[in-house]
């Protein structure tokens, strides 16, 4: 997207935290994109940008077919700030040595920093990840911060490209936001127009234009995503926005009916339900593969909204509450982050839809979303409520999704999820979810012996979505969880806790 925003873009070498470096830059005021380093020159010019970030990577530059920007990227007169790999490309690029180091850095470290450097002036204790080192910087270059065996800062000021081989983004790197925003503001010249405030107000406007005099039709899940997508795309065409609520049958325990009511009722949201469970259960029959079911999913979902906008007439768009680490995980190119699993609003779409998208939330992580919620004046309640699949319970069965074993999740996940609110910890928590697992094993109960499932727990700390660490639930928690759904949800004798973070697991089991 060219953003009406001042605008720094990061180029992505599949550094794990290339998505922090965008984060760090949108916390400072400034928006930031994302984009893959082989973007075309042509296109990175059209972006207008105020300053350029080339993010880590796994790669060794001096590798045959290892990822490289082109080098007339240096030639635009915009600032330009290599990271780790990122340093070692531009060092490569522009005529300095790289080579395999004898002593690989991984971990934390101390550098010994020039004062005279206004970027590096004052770091002392950095986050290191690498493999190779620069044992030449390129001619116009001036060494700023050395580690007792490697170069770790250098920078040519009349050029204004700088470069770091540790990692400001991350939290372990003492003062790092600090030398991001001397870069943002001090190099780049940026002025921190990117408030969530300026956001709403662009994203109003450019609903007004794109839809026109049209009609949309909105794809609500209840979740805070598609209903601030829905509150934004209503205050830019009020009643021409038809919101639609599909019950998949793969929704939390009474879900729909809460979900239409707080919609209808409390937001005042012009939304239809639609019952098409046996739709999507029938499709899924014998289905045990988890890209098929979210590829089933997606399309099932295009074919009720195209269905739904038939029968209303003259509709021509739909909105969808993407966000952009649903586009980053979904679209992948050679060397930058993998493609990790398709996203029902991004990568199950058919290849022949007869409507247009509408995705006015694609550029905000996940907190940021919830910011908007709040500047809209929606129910705390609903800004706060933990993500949900747009897949649901469909990628929290594992194997074959049967009706029985909905019932049995939607049982057991209403259990868990009263325990955790009740304990005062829901707000505290991203994500808290149970799995049903395609594994039985013996219990005994009443001296009688069981044979039935495992429900496997799930429950991590995030910020928006891209890493995430598992929640330590106290154990007293634990038990009432544990007890509860083993005593009261016929099929489950069994509770274990997932205790892995992403990476290197994702969040979702599917």
């Amino acid at each position: 997207m060219l953003s009406t925003f001042e605008t720094i873009l990061v180029l992505d070498f599949g550094s794990q935290y290339t998505q922090l470096i965008g984060r760090r830059i949108r916390e400072a005021n400034v928006y930031s994109e994302i984009l893959p380093f082989n973007t075309p020159l042509d296109t990175i010019r059209q972006y207008k940008a105020k300053g350029i970030v080339l993010s880590g990577g796994p790669d060794s530059v001096y590798e045959p077919g290892a990822p490289a920007s082109d080098p007339r990227l240096y030639e635009l007169g915009i600032p330009v700030l290599g990271v780790c790999y990122g340093m070692q490309l531009l060092a490569k690029q522009l005529g300095g040595k790289v080579e395999p180091s004898n002593r690989r850095e991984y971990g934390s470290r101390d550098i010994d920093a020039d004062t005279s450097s206004h970027l590096v002036n004052g770091m002392r204790r950095v986050w290191m990840s690498h493999g190779d080192r620069i044992l030449e910087p390129p001619p116009g270059f001036h060494v700023t911060a050395r580690t007792e065996t490697t170069m770790a800062a250098m920078e040519d000021t009349s050029r204004n490209i700088f470069g770091v081989q540790f990692h400001p983004e991350v939290t372990h790197t003492e003062n790092g936001s600090a030398l991001l925003r001397r870069f943002i503001f001090d190099i780049c010249k940026c002025v921190p127009d990117w408030t969530i405030g300026s956001f709403i107000e662009h994203a109003v406007e450019r609903i007004r234009t794109q839809i026109g005099d049209g009609r949309a039709l909105c794809a609500i899940s209840g979740g805070v995503d598609s209903t601030v997508a829905a509150t934004l795309v209503s205050r830019a065409i009020g009643d021409r926005l038809i919101g639609v609520f599909v019950d998949t049958g793969l929704l939390r325990k009474n879900e729909f009916e809460k979900v239409l009511s707080m919609l209808q009722n409390n937001l005042h949201l012009n939304v239809k339900g639609i019952d098409a469970s046996d739709r999507f259960l029938n499709l899924l029959e014998g289905v045990t593969d988890p890209e098929t079911k979210r590829k089933i999913i997606g399309n099932e979902f295009i074919h009720v909204f195209e269905d739904e906008a038939t029968r209303i007439g003259a509709v021509d768009y739909l909105v969808q509450g993407t966000l952009y680490p649903d586009v980053i995980e979904s679209i992948s190119v050679k060397g930058p982050s993998q493609t990790i699993k398709s996203h029902h609003n991004v990568g199950g779409l058919p290849d022949r839809m007869r409507l247009k998208l509408v995705e006015p939330l694609r550029e905000l992580f996940k907190d940021e979303v919830r910011q908007v919620g709040m500047e809209l004046g929606l129910p705390e309640d609903m800004v706060w409520r933990q993500p949900f699949p747009g897949p649901g319970l469909a990628v929290r069965i594992m194997g074959e999704i049967t009706r029985e074993g909905v019932r049995v999740l939607q049982e057991a996940d209403d259990i868990l999820i009263a325990e955790i609110k009740k304990a005062g910890l829901y707000r505290q928590i991203w994500q808290s979810f149970g799995v049903l697992l395609p594994v039985k094993s013996v219990g005994v109960m009443g001296d009688i012996r069981t044979y039935e499932h495992t429900l496997a727990i799930r429950a991590v700390h995030s910020t928006d979505g891209m890493t995430a660490d598992w929640v330590r639930l106290p154990y007293d928690v634990m038990s009432v969880i544990s007890n509860r759904i083993v005593n009261e949800v016929k099929g489950i004798n069994r509770v274990v806790y997932d205790i892995t973070s992403k990476p290197p697991a994702t969040i979702e089991w599917e």
